[in-house]
């Protein structure tokens, strides 16, 4: 089954209520898991590594915490799924990374569906390109203008 992991569900989720936030007001990974009931422990590494990969900026201190770094129509889906858990792959074939621990797979080359998953792999990469953050925070706004 295809679906986000939960590192990259909460980041999705910080990031949208981010997103909400108004006159760049700061959100502290404890606001935000107390609000969601997320382990903060873990939305707290999430938002470290968002922050690393330059999605939300952090200030420390007593008054600190979290805002978006770029505006929601700058952040897409696949860019934070990577952040978060590494390239999206449907199958073993698709895995491109010159650290993966298997190599390739020892099926290529009479493969029936390598092809096909391949395509698919495109086609799912692209679109989730073409779905940004803004239309997660506004998804009726969203598609009013699409």
């Amino acid at each position: 089954m295809l679906a986000f992991t939960k590192k990259t569900g909460y980041g999705l989720i910080a990031l949208s209520y981010l997103a909400r936030l108004e006159g760049g007001r700061l959100a502290s990974a404890r606001e935000i898991a107390r609000r969601f009931g997320m382990p903060a422990p873990l939305l707290m590494n999430v938002l470290k590594e968002l922050s690393a990969a330059g999605y939300v900026s952090a200030t420390r201190g007593a008054h600190g915490g979290y805002r978006l770094a770029r505006r929601p129509e700058d952040i897409d889906l696949q860019q934070v799924v990577s952040v978060l858990d590494g390239p999206i792959r449907l199958a073993e074939c698709v895995q491109h990374h010159p650290e993966a621990e298997t190599g390739p797979c020892r099926l290529m080359d009479r493969c029936p569906i390598a092809d096909p998953v391949h395509r698919v792999q495109r086609k799912l990469s692209d679109f989730l390109k073409a779905v940004t953050l803004a239309e997660i925070v506004e998804p009726v706004a969203a598609e009013a203008e699409g």
